[in-house]
């Protein structure tokens, strides 16, 4: 298959590696129908390129159709749609029973001193082959899928694999009381999600460092309103 792989420091092509296959009982096979390149990639790409060997596959947003599952899942079947989310969790350790997901103790990269495993994330996280493939193993599958509906465009899901959860995460942790503002700094895709409290009626202010980003208007529904800062310079003394 072709597979956007890392050859060295700023050096990254696509190139044919070997197809995937069942490795456990509790595998799955996608054909990857769409996949995302994440602002994390960017790391990859130069700074964390010392645990990264050349070849490996990158790609952590990914959805498609099942193509063959291992004996153990019972929740997907072949010709399946589903969205693969970026960390590999079991669903039934201490850790995942209290929503702790990305610290499965199942897929847990000891050695490296980190937590679950990712996909297409260097040797910190596991070495797992990613999505920006034709195919993708998914380990763990009895947990991960996203299950959807044949229906729809990708555009319509894809976002549930990394994007629209970590902009919902964040603002469940922010915790932003009744009627208060919270502060979104950054308008990429993560940003400009809606971050509208999940259980207030919290409005959001927005700032960003990138032009364009600021003079988008907001997107309807977002409760989203410009916000400007400057920054306090100190005097220098001599």
């Amino acid at each position: 298959m072709r597979a956007l792989t890392w050859q060295g420091n700023l050096d990254v092509q696509v190139t044919d590696v070997p197809d995937p296959r069942i490795q456990e009982p509790n595998d799955a096979i996608i054909k990857v129908t769409s996949t995302a390149i994440c602002g994390s990639d960017l790391h990859l790409y130069g700074v964390l390129g010392p645990y990264l060997s050349p070849g490996d596959v990158l790609g952590h947003e990914a959805m498609g159709v099942v193509q063959e599952v291992g004996p153990e899942i019972t929740n997907l079947v072949p010709g399946d749609r589903a969205v693969i989310p970026f960390n590999i969790s079991c669903g039934h350790c201490w850790m995942c029973r209290r929503a702790l997901y990305a610290q499965c103790e199942t897929t847990q990269v000891r050695e490296q001193g980190k937590g679950a495993a990712l996909f297409g994330y260097t040797s910190l996280y596991g070495s797992v082959p990613g999505g920006q493939a034709q195919f993708l193993r998914v380990p763990q599958a009895q947990f991960g899928p996203i299950k959807i509906p044949a229906e729809g465009p990708d555009e319509q899901y894809l976002f549930l694999s990394d994007v629209l959860p970590t902009a919902y995460q964040a603002v469940a942790y922010a915790d932003t009381p009744q009627d208060g503002t919270l502060a979104v700094l950054g308008l990429g895709p993560t940003g400009s999600s809606r971050p509208g409290s999940p259980a207030t009626s919290a409005s959001a202010a927005s700032s960003a460092s990138i032009p364009c980003r600021s003079a988008a208007p907001p997107r309807p529904g977002s409760g989203l309103r410009p916000w400007t800062w400057a920054r306090r310079r100190t005097p220098r003394t001599r």
